[in-house]
């Protein structure tokens, strides 16, 4: 196609649509705004940031931050952290909105289906502040956990006191938070299915258990790969919100990650430049990931976002 051809394309396409296009804008300009103009201060992890001379007159120090952060002790420390975290997340936090979008799926009670739905979907909706605060008290010497984790052995002091504690409690919270609120796309999933399949599957002999691996696992497989490969791109993103909320200098052994570690730099101690060369090793870290994952699916499953 010359060049003339595609431009008549693109102008007649713009005619027809043009209703979708001015749709478009606000999210367009909320994106240019919001995530691409603060992509500008990056510049900072090259310098020895000032705000009173501002980001362009600040002096240049090249890789200085970064390889002050690679040898420092922190370093080793918040990566191991970070990983261990985004592992057991992907092992354990990963799978669990599809295991239970699987067995609401065959719960054929809707009354309790619905009941068991909105049940699992309410703790997304409860602020940060307030699930650490439960945590915080269920943990605490006299909570309720605590309580009967001391029944079993336990010494009864608070759990997030013990380094070994924080990131079972920190996975577990996350799985109780997110797990139906996630399973909602699985259930979509799981609708389009085609229910012949299943009446099909039911003549031939097949109980429950074989449907769910020949029909709905396969049935919904491109949807959990797409998921995968984003959540690997947000490998080392783990919320730091809730890891400031729970963590103290006790369990900075196990809790201090790659975030947490970023946050007290830039806002505590002011360290702008540093804080963001940290910031910028986690994105990188973060992309090359999602890249490989993607690369990965597409040889294996031919499923990929690109």
């Amino acid at each position: 196609m010359n060049k003339t051809a595609f431009r008549a394309k693109l102008i007649r396409d713009f005619v027809t649509n043009k209703y979708l296009y001015l749709m478009m804008l606000p999210v367009i300009a909320f994106y240019a705004v919001f995530n691409y103009a603060p992509m500008y201060g990056v510049l900072i992890a090259f310098k020895e940031y000032s705000p009173l001379k501002g980001i362009m007159d600040s002096p240049w120090v090249g890789l200085h931050h970064f390889t002050t952060f690679f040898e420092s002790y922190y370093f080793l420390r918040v990566l191991k952290n970070t990983l261990i975290i985004s592992v057991y997340s992907l092992l354990f936090e990963f799978p669990a909105p599809i295991l239970l979008a699987l067995l609401i799926n065959e719960v054929r009670n809707k009354t309790y289906r619905k009941v068991v739905q909105s049940a699992t979907y309410m703790p997304y909706f409860i602020s940060m502040i307030v699930i650490a605060g439960l945590i915080r008290d269920f943990t605490d010497s006299g909570g309720v956990i605590n309580t009967i984790y001391a029944y079993f052995g336990g010494d009864g002091t608070a759990m997030l006191q013990h380094a070994g504690l924080f990131r079972p409690i920190y996975i577990l919270s996350e799985i109780w938070q997110k797990a139906g609120w996630e399973s909602i796309i699985y259930l979509a999933a799981l609708m389009a299915i085609d229910q012949e399949q299943y009446e099909a599957a039911r003549m031939d002999g097949a109980g429950r258990l074989k449907q769910m691996w020949h029909i709905t696992l396969p049935g919904i497989l491109p949807t959990i790969v797409i998921l995968f490969i984003l959540r690997m791109g947000n490998l080392l993103n783990v919320g730091f919100e809730k890891i400031i909320l729970l963590y103290n200098p006790v369990v900075y052994e196990t809790a201090d990650v790659i975030s947490s570690f970023v946050y007290r730099k830039g806002l505590l101690e002011f360290s702008w430049s540093y804080s963001t060369a940290v910031g910028m090793f986690n994105s990188i870290i973060n992309l090359i990931l999602l890249v490989l994952a993607n690369w990965l699916s597409r040889r294996i499953t031919s499923n990929s976002l690109w």
